[in-house]
């Protein structure tokens, strides 16, 4: 039978993730050809969306990500809309294997950050007058496996 000290020495603690704070850090939304713009649309315009992740370590076990958003619909001098998103939030990161912490801190943390963000895009592009607009799902996980191998790419060329 094993015997329980109660005083925590040699256990290891449980993973988590939470979420301290998340918070809008910049937006801009712009509607350049209004009111031209919001005339009824022959076809549906092009939607062009960038999706970036950034990570910096504030603390031992507190990170900063931040989930930036860029996007247009039209192109050329039919633009009809365009929008920058910095969204971000504060996470702590416990019992994780430090191997694995960056995994975690790219791929969970903006997972979580991504429907808060998207929200604010379709509202903002529906107050401008438009239809909103709902960023389809992140796959993060590929997301960091592609940036990874770009990084991989890079050193080996380098």
């Amino acid at each position: 039978m094993a015997e329980a000290n109660g005083n925590g020495a040699g256990e290891a603690l449980a993973p988590s993730l939470n979420v301290m704070v998340q918070y809008t850090k910049d937006f801009s939304f712009e509607n350049p050809n209004s009111p031209r713009s919001l005339a009824p649309q022959d076809s549906p315009p092009n939607i062009a969306i960038q999706v970036n992740v950034n990570a910096r370590q504030i603390a031992d076990e507190d990170f900063e990500v931040s989930l930036l958003m860029e996007g247009q619909g039209g192109e050329g001098e039919n633009i009809l809309f365009k929008f920058e998103l910095n969204y971000a939030g504060v996470f702590r990161v416990r019992g994780v294997p430090q191997e694995h912490v960056h995994q975690v801190v790219m791929i969970e943390c903006p997972r979580l950050l991504f429907p808060f963000g998207r929200q604010i895009v379709a509202d903002a592009v529906r107050a401008g007058g438009f239809p909103p607009l709902y960023i389809d799902p992140i796959d993060f996980t590929a997301l960091y496996a592609q940036k990874a191998a770009e990084a991989q790419k890079a050193q080996a060329n380098a």
